[in-house]
């Protein structure tokens, strides 16, 4: 079974940035949907971004909208989320997931998640 892993989380400044890398292993990633959701303690989880097979249709929430890029190579079987002009409330545990249709159902992958803390 594949696996999604996310590297590149960790401690920010507010106004820094940060990037965050989904790899995968045993897992091709160029036919699926991407996105991060991220889950601040006590809070629910919130899709930050996604990103279609091809890289052409992005979404973003509203809350990292003109902050947040999501892209992707899939000769490299990665995707990213560029993370620039932090907030203290960008603080959460970022998950990578990837979503494909196959045959018999919905492949649906998710990483263990990276800690992103920032700094006021």
């Amino acid at each position: 079974q594949g696996q999604l892993v996310e590297s590149g989380g960790g401690l920010g400044q507010a106004g820094g940035s940060l990037r965050l890398s989904c790899g995968a292993s045993g897992l091709s990633l160029s036919k699926s949907v991407m996105g991060w959701v991220r889950q601040a303690p006590g809070k629910e989880r919130e899709v930050v971004s996604t990103i279609s097979w091809g890289g052409r249709t992005t979404s973003y929430a509203n809350s990292v909208k003109g902050r947040f890029t999501i892209s992707r190579d899939n000769a490299k079987n990665t995707v990213y989320l560029q993370m620039n002009s932090l907030k203290p409330e960008d603080t959460a545990v970022y998950y990578c997931n990837s979503k494909q249709q196959v045959v018999g159902g919905l492949d649906d992958n998710w990483g263990r998640g990276t800690q992103v803390t920032v700094s006021s």
